[in-house]
């Protein structure tokens, strides 16, 4: 059975008794070096077939003072194989003690230096990444669920190292976890992928979900170096916080295209002979990739009133606007009782260009403290949005188009005078609009004006 269990071993093993007479050679031994079992066993000390004469003195001094000190001694050695060469190895060496408590002997278990300083550095590279790393580093095992979390990760759940343990991925991501299990059911099943992913995800925490962040994030799949074949014990997931920076991507690569879309319809609307027309390119241009919907609605007496600009930022919503209907709005939502006729207004319910609505003359149906007319009397941009659960009769209350369930109603300003107002609706694919979509509209809203003051239609 002893031989059995040392022949067993992962690592090398040779004994020494008390005169240096070799009495143990296991079969990583022989691996390693090349000579037998038979060949070793019984042989008197290493020198000249083992060790090279030059280097016996060294080993000989080494095991000597490990037979006489306590504990456990480490030293690196230069071994011969059988067929001449030299192998550099580490030892662990210790005394064996006989049961009246005199030196029996020596043991020693070696490897490979290299093959141990590959180890050395797979275990200081663990350590490092679950101590110091500035990623995120969490192993998944084969159910889904963290086994070891670093305390960078811990820190970015807003957890103790500890609670995230055994715990489905679901109980602290609120949103992104599907994506996240696909990822590391896939490496588990396939491997890793051939570059790295990005992630959004939205975290919880006791009062419900914190803002949406981006993860960009590897995946190493884990396997036993000690099994017959690949066993998977788990996924290795390594992330990294980039929401600022791919944020700002976004908002500069938007910020490009809208600059595109104003150069093109620019380009457009100066080929337009009706300047009307060209109002009806610059609201089409404007609908790509910002909105679903748009009217343009001409109040009969333009309105000479100084523009107050209110920062968009701080413009309140329209649904939250007491009875007054805020600054500016007078009991009522109106000031003058201004009439506002519709001019221009984009295809409901399937694509074309906008088109100039026939003058009837008749004011558009807007009920007191309509976003339209806050806007108008305010002379600057208003947002309205249903909010999460929005009723069948939002829209059709504000005399918008079915399926509207956010707008924005910016000013159309030209010579000094308010001409009216310019309506963007979205539907529920859609964010709520932000300040950054009010600036937009209201560069947009500057062109419809000069346009549709060039064609008169104000004072139509």
């Amino acid at each position: 059975m002893l031989a059995a269990l040392l022949d067993g071993m992962d690592a090398a093993l040779m004994a020494f008794a008390a005169d240096g007479t070799v009495t143990h050679w296991n079969h990583e031994a022989e691996r390693i070096l090349g000579w037998t079992t038979e060949e070793a066993v019984g042989r008197s000390g290493l020198t000249g077939w083992a060790v090279r004469a030059e280097d016996a003195e060294g080993v000989r001094s080494a095991l000597a003072a490990v037979m006489r000190a306590p504990g456990r001694q480490v030293h690196d050695f230069a071994l011969l194989t059988k067929d001449g060469h030299r192998v550099l190895v580490r030892t662990q060496s210790s005394a064996v003690h006989a049961p009246d408590g005199r030196v029996a002997g020596a043991y020693c278990a070696f490897n490979e230096s290299h093959t141990q300083l590959d180890l050395e550095r797979a275990v200081a590279l663990s350590e490092a990444l679950f101590d110091d790393a500035t990623w995120g580093v969490v192993l998944v095992d084969a159910d889904l669920r963290p086994a070891v979390v670093n305390a960078h990760a811990a820190r970015t759940f807003g957890m103790g190292r500890g609670a995230l343990l055994g715990r489905p991925l679901g109980d602290v991501l609120a949103q992104g976890v599907e994506e996240l299990e696909s990822a590391l059911t896939h490496v588990l099943a396939e491997g890793p992928p051939p570059a790295v992913a990005e992630l959004w995800v939205t975290l919880r925490d006791g009062e419900g979900e914190l803002p949406r962040r981006c993860w960009r994030s590897g995946f190493v799949r884990l396997s036993s170096p000690l099994a017959e074949e690949p066993v998977p014990l788990g996924v290795a997931w390594l992330f990294q916080d980039i929401t600022d920076a791919k944020r700002a991507e976004q908002d500069a690569s938007l910020l490009r295209f809208r600059s595109h879309q104003l150069h093109r319809a620019g380009r457009a609307a100066a080929e337009c002979p009706d300047p009307a027309e060209a109002a009806a390119v610059h609201l089409d241009f404007a609908l790509a990739g910002f909105a679903d919907h748009a009217l343009v609605d001409l109040v009969r007496t333009p309105s000479p009133a100084p523009y107050g600009a209110v920062d968009a930022d701080t413009a309140w919503d329209a649904e939250a606007a007491p009875t007054g209907g805020g600054p500016g709005v007078p009991e009522g939502g109106e000031t003058g009782a201004p009439r506002l006729v519709r001019a221009l207004a984009s295809p409901a319910g399937e694509p074309g260009p906008s088109e100039a609505v026939p003058a009837s003359g008749l004011p558009v149906a807007y009920a007191p403290n309509h976003p339209a007319l806050q806007a108008y009397a305010r002379r600057g941009s208003v947002r309205a949005s249903a909010g999460l659960a929005p009723t069948g009769g939002w829209a059709a209350a504000r005399n918008w188009p079915d399926g509207a369930v956010h707008g924005l109603c910016v000013v159309l300003r030209s010579r000094g005078r308010t001409l009216g107002v310019a309506t963007f609706l979205r539907t529920p694919a859609r964010r709520p609009f932000d300040r950054a979509d009010a600036d937009y509209a209201e560069e947009v809203a500057a062109r419809i004006a000069v346009a549709l003051d060039l064609a008169g239609a104000a004072g139509a």
